[in-house]
């Protein structure tokens, strides 16, 4: 099992590169199996996640190649309608080939995701989608089954008790594209990602209008094919980057950021204190702890500022003076990571989807275990602010959503080392 050791004080400096974004990825992955022929995608970062995802459409009969960031997806064994709990276990994006699965083969028997360490989220979203187009859902031992000799076109809203939901849009909306008629999505997301899937699908030959709004109009269509596709930039990782600079104390230029999706992390780095902006190289981030200062956070679909950058925030705040507010909207239960962080000397108090974090004027290294993606960024972060060695167990999980995260810092002299030994990882959290 690998773990970082990472030595803190070191004000990050120079240059990284963004790769693809792992979100955007996933579902486009999945997408690529409604087309008639090959599809490339170009800029694919090399993760756990996408690796994982490989695996299923491999299991599901297609081939996958991937070498060097390209990926060619050749859907033409595409026949199994099983995805089985031992794949959809380790990564709860799987649930993304159910969509193509009902519209090109009239059938899926795909595992339930189940719970998750960041707090329960349902694909009830899913289901409803699909059950409007005319698929019968039914569940039998722990997996969905729908079956559907045609799929119809319908008017039916997506939006939960979290708003809208950016896995049902998607799964939907990839089901939708090859139904009879017109399918009308309220309360679609509006998140890049989305956007991205909805792009790619106009590619392959879907009629799909709305991208980016609430309302999306689907005109279904008869086949789709293969295309190209280049992945957009992660903004999540380039999001954990800028909190980097800013809790480090650094000056560094970030390549590839895709600022025009990330106004709501922009604007909170820049009420802090910390300064980003647009230069000829890329998009410089900078700042001095000692001139920051407090602010609330309430997490909340896109446009508004994203859950998945909610634990960075938590450990910049943690050495911000003064009281900051962190309301969790999204995944009530996501502050697991409030407790590795206090063990480092944060003053983070927790209660009913609130966090309360008071300043404190410095971090010490400690042992500390990672439970998700997002929160071993976290951990990551505040390590390279602390005073002394922390180490963190479990960096499987980073591995999930972050390519060579410890070269990048390491490239803007970041003192972080992967140790790895003979113990092998433990199964891989279910989230996003």
């Amino acid at each position: 099992m690998d773990r970082f050791v990472i030595e803190g004080g070191v004000p990050l400096r120079g240059r990284v590169f963004i790769s693809g974004s792992k979100n955007a990825t996933l579902p486009l992955m999945a997408a690529a199996l409604l087309g008639d022929g090959p599809t490339t995608l170009f800029n694919v970062p090399d993760l756990r996640d996408t690796r994982t995802m490989a695996d299923v459409i491999r299991y599901l009969g297609a081939d996958v190649r991937f070498e060097d960031h390209v990926m060619v997806i050749d859907p033409k064994g595409f026949q199994n309608a099983e995805a089985p709990y031992d794949m959809v276990r380790k990564m709860r994006a799987s649930i993304y080939v159910m969509g193509p699965m009902i519209a090109k083969l009239g059938r899926a028997r795909v595992s339930m995701p189940g719970g998750c360490a960041i707090g329960p989220r349902p694909i009830d979203l899913h289901l409803k989608g699909f059950s409007a187009l005319g698929a019968k859902i039914d569940i039998e031992h722990g997996y969905v089954v729908a079956e559907a000799a045609k799929l119809h076109g319908a008017e039916f809203s997506l939006s939960g008790a979290a708003g809208s939901s950016v896995g049902a849009t998607c799964n939907v909306l990839m089901a939708a594209v090859l139904a009879e008629g017109e399918t009308v999505i309220h309360g679609a997301a509006r998140e890049p990602e989305v956007c991205e899937l909805i792009a790619f699908l106009r590619k392959m030959g879907a009629k799909i209008e709305g991208a980016g709004e609430r309302v999306l109009r689907v005109t279904g269509v008869q086949s789709l094919h293969g295309t190209e596709h280049t992945i957009v930039a992660d903004r999540i990782e380039a999001g954990t980057f800028m909190v980097a600079a800013a809790i480090t104390g650094g000056d560094i230029i970030i390549d590839n950021a895709p600022l025009d999706h990330m106004d709501a992390v922009v604007s909170k780095l820049h009420e802090i204190g910390a300064r980003v902006e647009q230069v000829p190289e890329g998009t410089r981030v900078w700042g001095n702890r000692e001139n920051y200062s407090p602010t609330n956070i309430q997490t909340w679909t896109y446009p508004g500022f994203p859950t998945d950058m909610q634990a960075q925030f938590m450990a910049l705040l943690s050495l911000v003076p003064g009281v900051s507010i962190i309301r969790e909207t999204i995944y009530v239960d996501r502050f697991l990571h409030a407790a590795e962080l206090n063990r480092m000397g944060a003053n983070i108090q927790v209660l009913n989807g609130m966090a309360t974090v008071v300043g404190v004027p410095k971090l010490s290294g400690a042992p500390v275990m990672a439970s998700d993606l997002r929160a071993s960024a976290a951990l990551v972060l505040a390590g390279l602010a602390a005073e002394g060695t922390t180490i963190i167990n479990r960096v499987y999980h980073i591995d999930r959503g972050y390519e060579s995260i410890e070269k990048k810092l390491a490239s803007l002299g970041g003192k972080v080392e992967r140790v790895s030994d003979s113990a092998p990882d433990e199964p891989l959290a279910l989230e996003p």
